[in-house]
């Protein structure tokens, strides 16, 4: 007889991934009123969020958070456009690690300014990501209203890609969800910013970023995350649901209750019904808004639902993000809005090329600090 073998210890354990489809429909409900059982009271509520959150970093290994090594940023390029500039634009998220991008800023209104992040979803190609008309027209339009807007690669898309880097990188989801913290360093840099005023939005991929940085910093004042948040799917990419982030032994969550963190802060879901979003109106939101009922702030969180609509960061989801943005960033909406049609005016945007909107090329060498693709960043 063998002797009894001693239990695997908890860090060496095989973790629990919650991959894209984990469960059903059926099951989602169920667990988010398992969920909800949980707390009764607001206190009960806010010590069931920092659970989640550290349970969050923990599993995305951001535990202890990093060090906020100099940013190092590079600005340069400058394009003038009707209403708006663009730069290209990069910083060190950690030492030779650079996140890649473009800040959009406006012309002829006076800062302080509002700054917004635009992380993007899983667009592929030459002209993916942050380089796709859609995501122009949103950084410029919200520009044009006094925000400075940061456009800023996922690793592997983008420059990252150009220069070689990979989206199946192992530390995606660890790397892409630091990057976005030390991008509100880097907005928080500028000094026309106004730091007390930030506000991401993204879809997609860029949807999960959106509500994993708006529930582990608190500098994020309004969040519209865009076709992501779902209490039966978990994120299709390994840069979303593959760490340990979801469930534990200890602890069971899924993106809605992570969306929930914005809690009280102002949150905007935006839904189709051609995706995993269309049980928004009936399951997902009505769970949030229970949230945002404890601290007496139900108005701060609201949902547009196009039920007709499919996957994707349509002119329609953005004309529902622009007044919201408006309303709790203090954007000012003259001259991009028209009252007699009540929409939002993109038609002045300038479509950049990939080549336009590069960071470091012939006409910029990359640092020489860079590190290589592929390289494992030490956190």
């Amino acid at each position: 007889m063998q002797p009894p073998r001693d239990p695997v210890p908890p860090e060496i354990a095989k973790p629990i991934l919650c991959r894209g489809h984990y469960q059903s429909e059926t099951e989602a409900v169920t667990q988010l009123a398992r969920i909800a059982d949980t707390y009764t009271s607001l206190e009960q509520w806010q010590a069931r969020a920092a659970r989640v959150r550290q349970q969050i970093l923990v599993g995305a290994q951001l535990d202890p958070l990093p060090d906020r090594t100099p940013l190092n940023a590079i600005v340069h390029r400058l394009r003038t456009h009707d209403g708006y500039t663009v730069e290209s634009a990069a910083f060190e998220a950690r030492p030779g690690f650079f996140v890649y991008g473009n800040l959009y800023r406006p012309t002829g209104k006076p800062g302080p300014r509002p700054a917004i992040l635009c992380p993007h979803g899983h667009s592929g190609g030459r002209t993916g990501g942050r380089l796709r008309p859609d995501h122009q027209h949103r950084c410029a339009t919200l520009a044009r209203m006094g925000a400075v807007v940061f456009s800023y690669d996922m690793i592997g898309y983008g420059d990252s890609g150009h220069l070689g880097w990979k989206h199946s990188h192992p530390q995606a989801l660890t790397l892409q969800t630091w990057s976005s913290m030390r991008a509100i360093d880097f907005l928080q840099s500028l000094p026309d910013v106004d730091k007390a005023r930030i506000g991401v939005t993204g879809c997609s991929g860029g949807g999960t970023q959106t509500f994993l940085l708006t529930a582990l910093d608190q500098r994020v004042r309004v969040a519209i995350p865009v076709v992501m948040v779902s209490a039966h799917f978990f994120g299709g990419c390994h840069c979303e649901s593959g760490m340990p982030i979801h469930k534990t032994p200890e602890l069971e969550t899924n993106n809605v209750e992570i969306a929930a963190l914005a809690a009280p802060r102002p949150l905007m879901l935006i839904s189709v019904g051609g995706d995993w979003t269309k049980n928004t109106p009936r399951v997902e939101f009505p769970h949030i808004q229970a949230v945002y009922r404890l601290y007496d702030q139900e108005s701060r969180a609201v949902n547009a639902h196009f039920a007709k609509e499919t996957h994707g960061y349509h002119r329609s989801k953005r004309q529902a993000m622009y007044p919201f943005m408006v309303k709790h960033l203090g954007l000012d909406p003259r001259g991009v809005f028209d009252p007699a049609t009540g929409a939002f005016d993109e038609s002045k945007t300038t479509l950049e090329t990939p080549e336009q909107m590069r960071v470091f090329g012939a006409h910029e060498p990359l640092p020489p600090q860079a590190l290589a693709p592929g390289s494992r960043v030490t956190l």
